[in-house]
């Protein structure tokens, strides 16, 4: 189910790749598992599609069940669908790159400070925007309901769910 409009204007869409890039200007300088720095690593270009191809598809399916969430069970007009789809991408978007930095379980591996640090600061204005008055206003947010932000919060935590399902079919695969 596609929405009747676009899913974000192009000034939200401006400001996520702001907000969503800026933990990723780390990843450079990210701890790496001690495992994953005992010998060489080797690009396997067919591996590479595999990963895109799986990991491409997960997404996909849930842009898709997120759009008629937002549609049919939250009955969100254009404003508040925009809104929600603007939070709960950068919160998957986050959790993706701290997902997908190590093989082992997110939890299982921890990230260097300043990639940590970005990344929660990300996530933790990522909710707050609909609610920042002018600023709200100046991108097209509306506040989300209570019912609303945790439909949000739950689709997030199934995503991340999701994403460590799908990376420990990914290695298992593998190897």
């Amino acid at each position: 189910m596609l929405p009747p409009h676009l899913p974000l204007p192009s000034k939200q869409i401006l400001l996520k790749d702001v907000l969503s890039g800026s933990p990723q200007t780390a990843v450079a300088g990210d701890a790496v598992d001690p495992e994953h720095g005992e010998r060489p690593q080797r690009w396997d270009v067919s591996e590479v599609r595999r990963f895109m191809l799986l990991f491409g598809l997960r997404s996909s399916v849930f842009d898709l069940l997120t759009f008629a969430a937002l549609l049919r069970l939250a009955e969100a007009d254009e404003r508040s669908f925009q809104t929600a789809w603007f939070v709960l991408s950068l919160l998957t978007e986050i959790a993706a790159v701290l997902a997908l930095r190590t093989p082992r379980p997110m939890l299982a591996s921890r990230p260097g400070r300043h990639l940590l640090a970005l990344s929660l600061g990300v996530a933790a204005v990522a909710p707050a925007l609909p609610y920042l008055g002018r600023v709200s206003a100046l991108f097209g947010f509306v506040p989300l309901s209570p019912p609303l932000m945790l439909l949000l919060l739950l689709i997030a935590g199934a995503y991340v769910a999701a994403n460590e399902a799908t990376k420990r079919l990914f290695w298992r695969q593998r190897e």
